[in-house]
């Protein structure tokens, strides 16, 4: 395969990517989140330092703070001094996060089963044994 149809491929996957996201975008800002604070909640139990979290979501330390200031806030993120080392701070879910995080993603999800619903059930089965090879 040359390059360009990898370009081409990426693109396909990018512009889908993107456009559930818009059409989800109304939806997840009537919980009260931006798009980019709703990847941070569904991170945070598997990446619990802002650090850890910046370099999972591939954002700038700045842009985590500024949104995990928003999301403490609201309610939705906690901190807490990490036990096993004082010097550290541990980003935990509280119980409104969590429920916002869940409902967010199941926006998203529910947007991109739409697109699935376009292909028969063995091409989605294709389709995520192919993203699994590429991951």
């Amino acid at each position: 395969m040359s390059a360009v149809d990898a370009a081409k491929i990426w693109s396909l996957n990018y512009r889908v990517l993107v456009s559930v996201i818009a059409c989800a975008e109304p939806e997840i800002c009537a919980l009260g989140l931006e798009s980019k604070e709703l990847f941070l909640l569904a991170e945070i139990d598997e990446h619990p330092y802002p650090a850890e979290l910046a370099a999972a979501l591939s954002m700038p330390k700045a842009t985590v703070t500024v949104y995990l200031k928003r999301l403490e806030a609201a309610g939705l993120v906690r901190r807490e001094i990490d036990p096993a080392d004082l010097r550290r701070h541990r980003l935990l879910l509280t119980p409104a996060g969590r429920k916002a995080a869940a409902d967010g993603l199941a926006l998203l999800s529910a947007e991109f089963n739409k697109r699935l619903g376009r292909l028969t059930v063995a091409q989605q089965k294709e389709l995520k044994g192919l993203l699994e090879r590429i991951v």
